[in-house]
């Protein structure tokens, strides 16, 4: 099946009032279990690259093909997404690399730099076909860049996604980033007036930090496009320990990441239904 665009993916989700699924690729067996999961699921998945894990490797080519070649040969649709880029020459690379979507990280600028440099971003994109996350509101737990307990603005967002074009926002509604329980507490309210004030899919980050409860009920509130990343780094890092505890002279590092590749893909199949069916 060939590439996706995240925005397909958004759109749909968003018209159907279902969640899409976005879940971060560290190494190439979490962008195999992502793909995995999502076609014994049979749904689409956003696969994210983030620009930390860009720098973990040194550069951002190789995960991207290894990402890319895996969208592509998938049975179910799958798009490839540059998540929290907050440098330009980053998403131009993206872009060139042949990622459908991005996310711009501005937030951390005065509110009118933020739309300025969005903005470029977001021309640079449209021209090239590419589709565009923005964020407003400072999400917490990002490398202690981001305030936790600040809220996104419903008129200021709708200004935001006005001014820069924006495809997508990602709003602050309680949840923090690199969160290791599923305790968060949402602003369901606030999630449903900024889907009726925005106009634009709406995107949770530091979903790892909300229960399965609490992602149907923020699908249901309004949020379209849910990111996943700590929970699934978790279930890896617990799968490995649990094998080299079992087997303390193991030295073939696929006798380890099998398993953790099969506990992220098995999740990443039960959190997709439960994106895709709020209501039940």
């Amino acid at each position: 099946m060939p590439l996706i665009s995240t925005g397909v993916l958004a759109h749909d989700a968003r018209t159907a009032a279902t969640g899409v699924g976005a879940f971060n690729v560290v190494q190439i067996e979490h962008a195999q279990a992502i793909v995995g999961g999502a076609e014994a699921a049979g749904l689409p998945v956003v696969l994210q690259i983030s620009e930390n894990t860009a720098r973990y490797h040194g550069t951002l080519e190789p995960i991207a093909l290894a990402a890319l070649a895996l969208a592509r040969a998938a049975s179910v649709p799958v798009a490839v997404h540059l998540d929290h880029a907050t440098s330009a020459p980053l998403v131009h690379e993206a872009v060139e690399l042949g990622f459908t979507s991005v996310m711009f990280d501005a937030s951390t600028l005065p509110y009118e730099q933020n739309v300025a440099t969005t903005r470029a971003v977001a021309d640079h994109c449209h021209g090239r076909g590419v589709w565009v996350e923005a964020e407003l509101g400072e999400i917490g737990g990002k490398d202690g860049a981001h305030a936790p307990g600040v809220r996104t603005d419903p008129d200021e967002a709708r200004a935001f996604v006005a001014a820069t074009t924006a495809d997508a926002l990602a709003v602050a509604v309680g949840s923090s980033h690199a969160m290791l329980t599923r305790d968060a507490v949402l602003d369901f309210a606030l999630i449903s007036r900024l889907r009726d004030t925005v106009g634009v899919p709406l995107v949770l980050h530091g979903s790892s930090g909300v229960g399965d409860a609490g992602l149907a009920r923020a699908v249901g509130a309004g949020m379209t496009k849910v990111n996943i990343s700590t929970h699934l780094n978790k279930l890896f890092t617990r799968a490995v320990r649990t094998h080299l505890d079992a087997h303390p002279r193991a030295a073939d590092p696929r006798a380890y990441l099998g398993p953790a590749r099969d506990a992220v893909a098995a999740e990443v199949t039960r959190l997709l239904g439960i994106l895709a069916r709020p209501g039940r």
